[in-house]
């Protein structure tokens, strides 16, 4: 009989209002290979005021699509305050109750997928997972505290980053199953000096993905009317991501000045985003004369396929940070393969997706005169262009979710394996 599978992400619910996103896929496949999946997610909507009311109960619950959704009852947060902190131990406390009465009224699970962005997630699947006797696969999409610290805002030796070190380490330790993001999730706990400590051998790798199908028909159904992307007087670059401080896109800036400065004058940079840091940003392409970028602004996501596939080169650019050892699995970048055009990388990685499949390339340092280096040489050979495009569409079915959902579907599996040889051990032991 196939499972019931408990999937646990506090920010699911943006995945139940878009009908998109990494467990949304993930579940919808689960069922199309006869698993029962049902997502848990806050009540809160992320980066938004809403919040789905759930009455005088801890929970409520809703159907998209055949995928069962748990809205557990969280307060309202604005911003990354301690409004925000709140929001994370209210979800954390609301799940021992919420699945208590969601297993009386549905039956139990017979295993828990718990993911992070925050660990509390992951201490609350372990810790229901024991009272239920089922296992929990901990899933780690962002590295607390190692993420905080590469981008500068904790110190390592700090009381809090020690103590939540320390946190990660039991999570690991205790979890049946660990699935990591980004292919080096080993080589990061050997880093750590953990790996005496926890089994390795339970560290599995899925990383994000694509929905290639799905990314086809918007490319096809949702196409965008821009006269400066349908320009072929240009080469254009595309960028589509946010425009925040952490994604750095300053030097993207001083790249096309470079660019510009070496009179490479069909080389165009088309910026699609939007955020905090966007008005700066045109104001000082305004007042250093740095002609060749375009700040388009935000565009629904269901447009994005046809302007990536509509690009001569789609750049990936944000700060680089040592965790770039560990490999890569930013959720655009599998959207950048599916479009079928080459990939300027404007920084190096562990485990290089680029690299491996040869589908773009990668600057050796990320600065400006590396990032503009790497830029026109892969402007300067059209043949090698189109084979980097077309090896990028190849790789891009290696992600797709069909594929990523067999590997969850082989670890769950061997999860109850060894459940099953383990409760047979306990009763002829």
């Amino acid at each position: 009989m196939k499972k019931n599978i408990w999937i646990w992400n506090h920010y699911a619910t943006n995945m139940y209002k878009d009908q998109a996103g990494r467990h949304y896929w993930l579940a919808e496949n689960l069922i199309k290979q006869g698993y029962k999946p049902t997502i848990f997610g806050a009540s809160t909507v992320h980066n938004s005021s809403e919040n789905i009311d759930t009455g005088n109960k801890l929970f409520s619950f809703d159907i998209t699509n055949g995928i069962p959704f748990v809205f557990v009852k969280t307060p309202k947060y604005l911003g990354n305050g301690l409004q925000r902190i709140k929001n994370m131990f209210s979800y954390y406390k609301n799940l021992f109750p919420v699945a208590r009465e969601y297993a009386e009224q549905h039956g139990k699970p017979d295993v828990i997928l718990a993911s992070s962005v925050h660990p509390l997630t992951l201490v609350a699947g372990i810790k229901i997972a024991k009272k239920m006797g089922v296992p929990c696969i901990c899933e780690v999409r962002d590295l607390w505290p190692e993420s905080i610290i590469a981008y500068g805002t904790l110190s390592r030796t700090s009381p809090i980053a020690k103590a939540l070190y320390q946190g990660e380490k039991w999570i690991y330790k205790k979890a049946d199953s660990i699935i990591m993001t980004w292919e080096g999730g080993r080589e990061y706990i050997i880093d750590q000096k953990w790996e005496n400590q926890i089994d390795l051998k339970k560290v599995k790798h899925i990383s994000n993905g694509v929905v290639i199908d799905t990314f086809d028909k918007n490319s096809e159904k949702y196409t965008i009317i821009d006269s400066d992307l349908d320009n072929n007087a240009y080469k254009n670059i595309v960028y589509a991501g946010s425009i925040r401080k952490v994604n750095n896109l300053g030097m993207l800036l001083d790249a096309a000045k470079i660019i510009q400065n070496q009179g490479k004058k069909d080389i165009r940079f088309l910026i699609y985003g939007s955020g905090d840091e966007s008005e700066a940003l045109k104001k000082r392409c305004e007042e250093e004369s740095i002609n060749n970028v375009i700040f388009k602004g935000r565009v629904e996501k269901k447009y994005v396929p046809s302007i990536l596939k509509k690009s001569y080169i789609n750049i990936l650019h944000n700060s680089s940070t040592s965790l770039d050892k560990y490999g890569q699995s930013q959720n655009k970048f599998f959207e950048y393969l599916a479009a079928g055009k080459c990939i300027v990388q404007t920084y190096s990685t562990g485990y290089s997706i680029c690299d491996r499949f040869n589908c773009g390339i990668s600057a050796p340092v990320q600065n400006a005169e590396e990032i503009a280096k790497s830029i026109i040489a892969a402007y300067s050979d059209e043949s090698k262009i189109k084979l980097m495009g077309k090896n990028a569409r190849q790789a891009a079915y290696q992600f797709d979710f069909n594929n990523l959902t067999e590997k969850l579907i082989n670890i769950i599996e061997d999860n109850e394996s060894e459940e099953l040889s383990n409760e047979f051990v306990r009763k002829t032991s």
